[in-house]
């Protein structure tokens, strides 16, 4: 009787649901034109579900970047700041004439719950990069992970494997890497046309040294707030005090940061990108002392000068004018560029003469972008890997770690690149990697 009940129930719904349906479908459907991808608006169907994750400061920058482009669309955001978190919603909302951003506090809930997200950008401070990054592409996300990429080695590897497990597009927030001034020169190196590279430069804004030392305890804010745990993350706990989360002060912070990663991970990226390093086995660092210029020494035979500029980053040098420069030197010429270029620096007139053809040619070559986030954009779609992948990040990241290890040992050191680790020293080996804070650990 109950299940004859139950049949002849389940039949009479489906009738009725049927008729309904059909009713539906002979009256005229109102479907907004933006949802069917008319005048100029991509169809829901087309567009790119983002969240973003840390949106204060730089990454309020990124956002921007992000919600300029047309095949987007942001759905939340996440910050354990409420004043960055309110921010972020209203600006993604601004931008869509809406209110339906979400806002999280926390990260976890985030890549839990939204399961129609495709990909993430991640700028929080440098201290939460690896993880984030990590328990994104687990999630299932493709990441967007502003630099430097992780504070340790071991996190860089870290990112690498986590990526080519989960089968995820990874972009590390090197832009010049997708630049013409920097294309140009890079090119010229890669290409031969300034002979064999026997010197290249990557200039790094040394910090003096990382403070270690802790600011005095403050009144914790509330959790309502600010999530002071959270915004620790891995790093090793202190009180609070607002002069970390206010201006950045986290950045002079050995606990949260690092000190060549700093610059060099844009421009030790830039510099690798011109030579050649599948003839790079191994490469010695050479204790650079008071004036932090440090000379290493590729197995090629190429020489790498990790360069400090004097005073601001905008003083002029005999390298380049501006911040995150590079430079390529060969038996037929140099080239290098920096921010604020109008065009690049070389030693002749004449090598300026192929500028486009150069750039087209990298271009055509590659089928990248000269615009970084829509690098990323593309490879979500066409899921090959972005021009700054977890490879060409976890490769200018050990340099940048390893010229950190060597000024804070205060000896040269050889690096062995292909294994990762320091030839023959155990004490530099074991700073490949710092301990991190549970709950915050991979």
């Amino acid at each position: 009787m109950t299940n004859a009940r139950d049949t002849s129930l389940t039949r009479r719904r489906l009738l009725a649901q049927g008729a309904a349906t059909a009713g539906a479908l002979s009256l005229p459907a109102i479907v907004p034109a933006s949802a069917l991808g008319r005048g100029g608006a991509l169809a829901p169907s087309e567009r790119i579900i983002m969240a973003g994750i840390g949106l204060g400061g730089r990454g309020s920058g990124d956002l921007g970047w992000m919600l300029g482009e047309a095949d987007v669309r942001f759905v939340a955001v996440c910050d354990v700041h409420r004043g960055r978190r309110e921010a972020a919603k209203a600006a993604v909302d601004g931008a869509y004439g809406s209110k339906d951003c979400a806002a999280y506090t926390e990260m976890a809930q985030l890549l839990a719950e939204r399961t129609d997200v495709e990909g993430v950008l991640i700028a929080t401070g440098d201290r939460w990069h690896a993880l984030a990054s990590v328990l994104a592409m687990r999630a299932g996300k493709d990441v967007y992970c502003e630099k430097p990429a992780c504070l340790t080695m071991a996190q860089g590897r870290m990112v690498v494997d986590t990526a080519r497990r989960y089968g995820r597009v990874y972009q590390t927030g090197a832009q010049r890497l997708s630049e013409s001034n920097h294309v140009f020169a890079i090119e010229m190196a890669r290409s031969g046309r300034l002979g064999p590279i026997h010197t290249a430069y990557a200039d790094i804004r040394w910090r003096d040294g990382a403070n270690r030392d802790w600011l005095p305890a403050e009144p914790e804010p509330p959790k309502s707030e600010l999530d002071w745990d959270a915004w620790i993350g891995p790093c090793p706990w202190r009180p609070y005090n607002s002069g970390y989360v206010n201006g950045g002060g986290w950045y002079h912070q050995y606990d949260f940061a690092t000190d060549v990663a700093m610059w060099g991970a844009h421009s030790v990226a830039q510099a690798l990108a011109g030579l050649d390093m599948a003839k790079v086995t191994t490469i010695d660092f050479e204790f650079a002392g008071p004036d932090k210029t440090m000379v290493t020494r590729l197995s090629s035979g190429v020489k790498l000068v990790l360069f400090r500029s004097p005073g601001s980053v905008w003083d002029p040098c005999k390298l380049w004018h501006g911040a995150c420069g590079e430079r390529f030197d060969g038996p037929d010429g140099w080239a290098a560029a920096a921010d604020g270029y109008a065009q690049p620096d070389v030693s002749s007139p004449a090598l300026l003469a192929d500028f486009k053809k150069v750039v087209a040619e990298y271009a055509s070559r590659t089928q990248r972008p000269m615009n970084h986030v829509r690098d990323f954009l593309d490879c979500i779609r066409s899921r090959r890997q972005a021009v700054a992948n977890p490879e060409v990040m976890y490769r200018s990241m050990c340099v940048c770690l390893a010229a950190d290890i060597c000024e804070q040992l205060k000896r040269s050191l050889k690096f062995d690149l292909r294994k990762a680790e320091f030839v023959g020293d155990p004490e530099a080996n074991r700073l490949r990697s710092r301990a991190m804070r549970a709950p915050y650990t991979f």
